[in-house]
């Protein structure tokens, strides 16, 4: 059976695994659906309209995207335990600046170190561990990793508004802070117990003779990559969900307000959200080991547009529950198969810096999102039309991954499944 299978799996692998997990677990302080759960009382403390949040939010993020290209990049250098505690430190250090931000300037700088650590590099660091050290079972390894997004989008922006009705959101980041620092941090470093002797054997399998054909000959550098006519094609697709869902879950509680839905009523309701993150990457990961991310990629977007268009379209509180599960569908695919084929069709030895130039660039599209859908509430349009728009784009990012994934790329460097 499939649950048999992956357990066996786990526990073979289980320090490994268990690292992705909490590495992802632990990028949700610096995710949007746990940054925009403070918003409304961010903005109401420095009396903020939507589009100024929004702005800062954008400000933040974009500084964050030119970074991610650098800092991402240095997986591929340094040890991975001191790689993760230097990011570990960064996050601790993004909450207590949150914590003690005075001004507009000092949000922008929150936003920015929030963004960087955690879901630039808090991210980065799980998920292409994972796509690196498992060559059989990357599928299987990168959902099972994906559900520590799941499992910080199902309980954490719950538990913050709790938090902030009882202590105010300056405790509580203060609060996220400590957590990362005492818990979560350290907790990652005992995980990767081992890992030199690890990355010893992952080094010796690409030196040896056999490694020409497996490895080295389909490992593409960055500017190789860019010089690729596929990477273009396929970007306006991979960064829909960066726009879309990170401007939904930027403005829920706002969608919430005009739907006449409680904010406890959609917060609470991400649960569903993260049973279809997990259900879909338990499918998606043995699917990825079997037939290739490749083959899966184009149709991602298309859970994500059947659920704009539902909840532009219904009032009532329970459809929140479709459209969540069905958003829930397209963000597993994107977070397990993405990740996969990037290493499929690009190889492992410069993983980190090729992921780092594509998450970049989703953390710029996920800069665009919030501000663009802030601006178009300002201007006087609803959010239900917003959420057209948004399917509109996200229907022609799904022509376009479709377009450069039917490409076959001959010669000794490519590997595109199909």
């Amino acid at each position: 059976m499939p649950f048999i299978a992956y357990a066996r799996f786990a526990a073979a692998n289980r320090r490994l695994i268990g690292f992705g997990f909490l590495a992802a677990f632990a990028s949700s302080f610096g995710q949007t659906y746990y940054i925009g759960i403070f918003g409304p009382a961010i903005q109401g403390e420095f009396g903020l309209s939507h589009t100024a949040w929004g702005t800062i939010y954008m400000l933040g993020t974009l500084g964050s995207a030119l970074l991610l290209p650098w800092t991402g990049k240095q997986i591929d250098r340094l040890d991975l335990r001191l790689y993760t505690a230097l990011v570990g430190a960064l996050a601790v250090v993004a909450c207590a600046v949150t914590a003690l931000a005075l001004n507009p300037v000092m949000l922008v700088v929150a936003i920015f170190l929030l963004r960087q650590s955690g879901q630039g590099l808090m991210s980065h660091v799980g998920i292409t561990t994972m796509a690196r050290y498992f060559d059989t079972g990357r599928g299987r390894a990168i959902a099972i990793a994906t559900m520590g997004f799941a499992v910080g989008e199902a309980f954490l922006p719950f538990v913050a508004v709790l938090m902030i009705a009882a202590v105010g959101w300056r405790w509580s980041y203060g609060a996220t802070g400590l957590v990362v620092a005492l818990l979560l941090v350290p907790a990652a470093l005992w995980l990767l117990k081992g890992h030199v002797e690890r990355h010893r054997a992952h080094l010796a399998e690409l030196a040896a003779p056999r490694a020409s054909e497996k490895f080295q000959t389909r490992s593409w550098t960055r500017a190789e990559m860019l010089r690729d006519v596929r990477f273009y094609l396929l970007m306006p697709g991979i960064m829909a969900p960066a726009v879309v869902l990170t401007a939904m879950f930027f403005h829920h509680l706002n969608l919430a307000d005009a739907k006449a839905w409680s904010h406890a009523w959609i917060t609470g309701s991400y649960v569903v959200y993260a049973i279809a993150v997990v259900m879909t990457s338990l499918a998606v990961g043995p699917a990825i080991d079997r037939i290739g991310a490749a083959r899966l990629v184009p149709y991602m977007l298309v859970p994500m547009i059947f659920a704009l268009v539902l909840v532009a379209q219904f009032d009532d509180r329970w459809i929140a529950w479709p459209y969540l599960f069905l958003i829930g569908v397209s963000t597993a695919i994107a977070h397990t198969a993405v990740s996969a084929m990037w290493a499929e069709i690009y190889g492992v030895t410069h993983l980190g810096a090729i992921r780092s130039l594509a998450s970049a660039i989703g953390v710029l599209a996920s800069a665009l999102g919030p501000v663009s859908l802030g601006g178009l509430m300002d201007l006087g349009v609803s959010i239900e039309t917003g959420c057209l728009f948004f399917a509109g784009y996200a229907a022609l990012g799904t022509v376009l991954m479709g377009t450069a994934l039917g490409f076959r790329v001959t010669g000794p460097r490519s590997r595109l499944r199909a």
